[in-house]
């Protein structure tokens, strides 16, 4: 493709209108909203409003008048029209980490006298951690944690197993797996369904219900543009509402918050999965960011964002001749999310090189160059330019300077 045939694509782009609503900087091409999404023009406005007005002026009266008490469902009833759930089947409620021990921990109740909690080796680190410290918290009589390799996962669900839990689109090979049917062969075993939906919510076009999932858990800050540190989301199917435990009991998952009573008593739907006091600057970012990504059809999103893949992967492997450099993860449009990878020895070198030209990935152990394609934000011009920059940067073995080999804290 040329620059020009790139450029006619921004031109007819229906969501090129979306640019304009993120605060960028000039003169960067930003490759890691699949990391960490940019912040929305209008949250800037929106937190202004939630300090000093709401907060500042409203005190703690705001709780009511503001709704910030209602903020965690009226949110979460926002993420649900992006991930095919019924707005009372979602919540925002503390970090993916822990919305994911909470709903495992459930999924074991839900399953008495099954055990296995399936997973693929080499998923996200945290969800595997979650997991063990879950299986360590219980014993191995009641809960064990159990890895496969991702071909051998569906032969692995036996009448032991509790629940899968699996990230819907891999954090390093982007590879996807198929929602409807994974779920289907959870169910044929008897075991429940979680998913981590973290590179799926406001990136593909998630229909959890039409897939008849169970419960899933996703993340604030990458697509839906909540900012570092935003709050998590979890999913539960209206069946389980009323019999899926939490195990982290608090004042907010209570039948009535307020009564204050000593004993628990949990709410019979999708409150008993909150624990504490919502964080309501957290969750007014989330918000401005969902305001937008809502204005945009799901499935238009997901077309262009594979079509940036398209491009970019086509434009490396056309000028790269670096026979180190190596497509990670599927080909096949179908059967990937929104971001590229490519092995490389020097992959960290390799991704600072990139960053030293305003281009900003980002680099995940032990050698993949990371590259994600937000579609609101990114032109197809972008994606071509980044494509173009990689393969000069290889060529030149721009990469092969002691600045772009130290390593900072975060990769």
């Amino acid at each position: 493709m040329t620059r020009d045939e790139a450029l006619a694509l921004d031109a007819a782009d229906p969501l090129a209108r979306f640019r304009a609503a993120f605060d960028l900087p000039d003169g960067v091409i930003y490759l890691d909203g699949n990391s960490l999404g940019p912040p929305p023009v209008a949250l800037h406005g929106r937190m202004e409003a939630v300090t000093r007005e709401e907060w500042g002026q409203g005190l703690v009266r705001s709780w009511n008048s503001a709704r910030w008490i209602e903020a965690p469902l009226r949110v979460g009833g926002k993420i649900a029209r992006l991930i095919g759930a019924k707005p009372s089947e979602v919540t925002v409620a503390d970090s993916t980490t822990v919305s994911l021990f909470k709903l495992a921990a459930g999924a074991l109740g839900l399953r008495p006298g099954r055990t296995t909690i399936l997973s693929e080796a080499g998923n996200f680190p945290t969800d595997l951690y979650a997991l063990q410290g879950l299986a360590a918290l219980l014993g191995p009589d009641r809960a064990r944690l159990k890895a496969v390799e991702p071909e051998a996962l569906p032969d692995a669900i036996d009448e032991d197993t509790a629940a899968v839990v699996l990230t819907q689109v891999h954090y390093k090979t982007s590879r996807r797996w198929d929602l409807a049917a994974v779920t289907a062969q959870a169910h044929a075993k008897g075991a429940l369904m979680i998913w981590d939906l973290c590179h799926t919510a406001g990136a593909l076009a998630a229909d959890l219900n039409g897939a008849d999932a169970d419960l899933a858990v996703g993340c604030g800050y990458k697509y839906l543009n909540g900012g570092p540190g935003a709050p998590a989301f979890l999913f539960v199917a209206e069946r389980h509402q009323g019999q899926i435990a939490s195990p982290l009991t608090g004042w907010m998952g209570h039948a009535e918050p307020f009564a204050f009573e000593d004993g628990y008593r949990p709410a019979d739907d999708i409150r008993a999965m909150i624990t504490g006091t919502p964080p309501i600057l957290g969750l007014a970012a989330l918000e401005a960011g969902l305001d937008l990504q809502l204005q945009a059809d799901p499935r238009a999103v997901e077309a262009k964002g594979l079509a940036l893949c398209d491009l970019f992967i086509g434009e490396v492997e056309g000028r790269a001749a670096d026979p180190e450099l190596k497509l990670v993860g599927p080909r096949d449009r179908d059967q990937r999310g929104l971001h590229v990878s490519f092995a490389h020895p020097a992959g960290y070198a390799l991704v600072q090189a990139m960053i030293a030209r305003g281009i900003i990935g980002d680099f995940r152990a032990p050698d993949i160059a990371r590259f994600g394609f937000s579609p609101l934000f990114l032109s197809h011009a972008q994606a071509w330019d980044a494509a173009h920059a990689l393969a000069d940067i290889l060529a030149g073995r721009e990469w092969d300077q002691p600045r772009f080999h130290a390593r900072a804290a975060v990769t």
